[in-house]
């Protein structure tokens, strides 16, 4: 212990009590007794720097010195395109739905603006409200028509189709996949429901040929009204074919020549778009009658006996077949539809009178009838006043994409 004797006369080199404790931490540093006896002063005695952090690893040895943790790894998205519009090079117009939409029948209108779906700004295709067509309607040529290039495009599907599929597959091959994709084997598969084949089912098609050769795909509802124009439209927009059917279970192959990394550009839709506006499937007045005529007709049509009942998500093939041969002993026909959405009762009527399919193989009308009425959850067509029978012919045409060989195999349910 030191002591000071200060005199009262010198009061001008009086020490405070600050420099005073300043004194005596720095004689306490400056002694031995951290080196001996590991003495360290407290934090009042101890001098404080104003840019020093007392938590910090060097000020406080105690403390555990804390690892910075890295940034959570965050995958790629479609949706980053870079600030750039994506080019794709698919030689078909975008549409939401390929297998219930008709290009040949033309909209009235529109039901709001031409927002496209695939976003402001990320898609190098103009979008009309209807689709985002492979070529752009203001491209005009010399005479300032748009320019036909139909004949172009279908030969670039076809050269495109051939160097994926490459040498054609043999009975054992399909036999090989096909048996591969039964459900005891493997349960992935696309469902192929109310809407049909839709813009992004594409991208989760290619998503399942990356794993395996072919995938399994379970078409529901609507569209297996016509299953001859989802197997077109299937190996149109995918460029695969189809080894096998069994009422509507298909399986998709996809090529000798498919590269996952080398898959086409499909740019996916962020909402569904806007239905346009098409003209009425039910008049006032049926073709070639009267007002008072179409009553009767439609009274009578309520009161028949009802062919068949349709249940939700399940398979309409023989829908068609049933309506032709009823058309031979009547004229008026009735389907159930209790319990479907109010939606499909038109595109079921629609289906019955007209094909989507522009496939030459297939039939261009199913039936052919007239709607009459779509009312209380019934649907009621009429064959019309010039009728004449349909041809005996097998509603699923005979194709080379599914052969009877592997169509007689057994399916496990």
């Amino acid at each position: 212990m030191f002591m000071f004797v200060i005199p009262r006369q010198n009061l001008r080199h009086r020490l405070s009590l600050s420099s005073l404790l300043r004194h005596l931490s720095t004689t306490t540093t400056s002694s031995k007794l951290h080196t001996k006896y590991s003495f360290t002063p407290p934090p009042s005695l101890s001098r404080q720097n104003p840019n020093s952090n007392p938590n910090s690893p060097s000020q406080n040895p105690n403390s555990s010195t804390k690892i910075r943790k890295k940034p959570l790894y965050r995958p790629p998205s479609t949706l980053d395109t870079g600030g750039k519009p994506l080019r794709s090079n698919l030689p078909f117009d975008f549409r939401y739905s390929y297998t219930e939409s008709n290009p040949s029948v033309r909209p009235i209108g529109l039901r709001g603006p031409k927002h496209s779906p695939f976003g402001p700004g990320r898609l190098k295709r103009e979008w009309t409200g209807v689709c985002a067509p492979v070529k752009s309607p203001r491209v005009l040529s010399v005479d300032g028509e748009v320019e036909d290039d139909d004949s172009k495009l279908e030969e670039r599907r076809r050269l495109t189709k051939e160097k994926l599929l490459g040498k054609p597959l043999t009975d054992a091959e399909k036999k090989i996949l096909v048996d591969s994709c039964q459900r005891g084997k493997v349960k992935k598969q696309v469902n192929l429901g109310r809407d049909g084949l839709t813009h992004n089912m594409l991208n989760d098609i290619h998503n399942h040929w990356k794993d395996a050769e072919a995938v399994r795909i379970k078409c529901m509802g609507v569209p297996t009204i016509d299953m001859e124009n989802v197997i077109t439209q299937l190996e149109d927009k995918t460029f695969g074919k189809i080894i096998h059917r069994q009422s509507g279970l298909l399986v998709l192959y996809r090529g000798r020549n498919y590269k996952f990394k080398k898959r086409p550009l499909i740019p996916l839709m962020l909402w569904k778009p806007q239905e346009p506006v098409y003209p009425k499937l039910i008049k006032t007045t049926v073709e070639g009658l009267s007002i008072e005529e179409t009553k009767k007709l439609r009274k009578r049509g309520l009161a028949v006996p009802a062919l068949t009942k349709l249940s939700r998500n399940k398979y309409y093939g023989g829908l068609v077949v049933m309506v032709r041969d009823a058309f031979l002993v009547q004229e008026l026909v009735r389907i159930d539809c209790t319990g479907l959405d109010k939606s499909d009762h038109k595109k079921i009527a629609v289906k019955l009178r007209y094909s989507d399919c522009l496939s030459p193989n297939c039939l261009q009308d199913l039936v052919p009838c007239i709607p009459v009425i779509l009312e209380k959850e019934q649907i009621v067509v009429w064959r019309g006043p010039n009728h004449e029978p349909t041809e005996n012919r097998p509603i699923l045409t005979a194709r080379g994409s599914v052969e009877n060989s592997i169509d007689n195999m057994i399916w496990d349910s």
